[in-house]
């Protein structure tokens, strides 16, 4: 079997494939053409996102990046997929060392896509330790809501392409998930198969909570209302001002690249180094990539210190606190007001494409650790982090990882057809949050 199918081949194997993997209920789904709403929540001791869409309500880790869909402790017997097929081929794209998360911990035969008895290999990665395991491809089968984009709709279920998983392989994730579902840009990405199975369009809007409530994910498409005085419907504004996404030219981890060309502190540009955030095309190093597995934004250390020194001045009339790990600059809670935007601090604009700015409030830019601690949310690239396809261990370590926290109640579009992604601002602006999608259930 080629190691270097296209991905257009992985895609074209899925399609030949999905009529196979639907249940009944898929057909009508199908037939239907509607997106499907998740619940997204936030794991509090972690700091990490949940997604609740697997039959029974069992929570699976949201990254952002992750090529797949697995679970840990697949039943016995369960579904296999033999080894030849196209759908084996698809599975096995993210095996390639240019491609994969976790070539470097594989067996003797990294890229043998079968075990005994010709059933598919598989290699479930886990974005929080970054450690890999080999085990079965298999069908899993999820359930959702199909959505108008103001409420949930008619319950579906199918079947989708992923991998079983070893219970320990579960470390280091949010006490009760049950695996992880992949959301990036590869062929066997959930949401590249829900586009697939359910034909609907392969873009996804993602509204991250935060602590204490439910935030909302919507595959397909569609109109994406949150609850406001009067209802606010952000999807189409939103798609008619998107930004180009980036592709890594020496690594396809499927991680969403964006641009950024610089960074402003209460209007005033910070001076990182000239091309500090440029992907470069030889290394594959630079660029910024979004993550849901990095819960703050994490920044190389010449982008980093200049931010830091930039916003510490900018904040010099507010009385500090000791350092809490992993922050290192804090402030009394009692010393800062609040706005409708947060904290009442100087604003961070990124600049990205086109000269758009996407402008970090206090909201954004500061968390309170404690009942008397504030820390600004940013932390500088180390080289102890785990080397995972977006952790700045890796050799191919981005510039910038827009971590969750700053995600947090913006929306997101991400379209993997059109390469793009779209951005909301703080969402508190239009005095609305993430968990203000009404999760009631509406009239078919």
């Amino acid at each position: 079997m080629s190691l270097h199918r296209s991905l257009a081949a992985a895609l074209a194997a899925l399609l030949a494939t999905s009529v196979l993997l639907c249940s009944p209920l898929c057909a009508t789904a199908t037939d239907d053409h509607k997106p499907i709403v998740a619940r997204v929540r936030k794991d509090a001791a972690t700091s990490l996102y949940t997604i609740v869409i697997k039959v029974g309500g069992v929570p699976l880790l949201l990254d952002l990046a992750g090529p797949l869909l697995w679970l840990a402790n697949c039943p016995t017997p369960h579904r296999t997929i033999p080894c030849g097929t196209d759908v084996c081929e698809g599975v096995n794209y993210m095996n390639h060392p240019t491609k994969g998360n976790c070539w470097n911990e594989r067996m003797s035969s990294p890229f043998d896509a079968c075990r005994d008895g010709g059933v598919c290999t598989t290699y479930p990665y886990n974005p929080v330790n970054g450690r890999c395991t080999q085990d079965d491809a298999t069908t899993i089968t999820l359930a959702a809501n199909t959505t108008d984009g103001e409420n949930p709709l008619s319950e579906v279920s199918f079947r989708a392409v992923g991998s079983c998983a070893p219970g320990d392989l579960l470390a280091s994730l949010p006490a009760g998930a049950a695996g992880v579902a992949g959301l990036s840009r590869l062929p066997l990405s959930l949401p590249t198969q829900f586009g697939t199975i359910l034909k609907v369009a392969k873009q996804f809007a993602l509204c991250l909570p935060g602590g204490g409530s439910d935030g909302v994910a919507v595959f397909g498409g569609g109109p994406f209302q949150l609850l406001a005085a009067p209802p606010v419907e952000l999807a189409d504004g939103l798609r008619q001002n998107q930004l180009p996404l980036l592709k890594n030219p020496m690594i396809n981890n499927g991680a969403y690249y964006f641009r950024i060309t610089g960074i402003a502190v209460n209007q005033q540009q910070v001076p990182t180094p000239p091309g500090a955030f440029d992907l470069d095309g030889g290394s594959g190093t630079g660029g910024a990539i979004f993550s849901t597995v990095t819960p703050y934004t994490a920044l190389r250390p010449d982008i980093y210190r200049p931010l830091h020194d930039a916003f510490d001045a900018a904040t010099s009339g507010i009385a500090r606190a000791p350092p809490v790990a992993p922050f290192d600059m804090c402030y009394q809670a009692s010393a800062l007001t609040v706005t409708r935007l947060g904290y009442g601090v100087a604003n961070i604009d990124l600049t990205l494409d086109g000269g758009q700015t996407w402008t970090l409030p206090g909201g954004s830019s500061l968390v309170q650790v404690n009942d008397q601690t504030v820390c600004f949310a940013f932390v500088q690239m180390a080289p102890s982090m785990p080397a995972a396809a977006d952790s700045p261990a890796a050799a191919d370590s981005p510039a910038v990882i827009l971590g969750g926290f700053q995600m947090e109640n913006h929306l997101l579009i991400f379209d993997l057809e059109k390469e793009t992604f779209a951005f909301s601002g703080l969402l508190f602006g239009i005095r609305t949050t993430c968990s203000n999608f009404n999760f009631t259930m509406g009239s078919s």
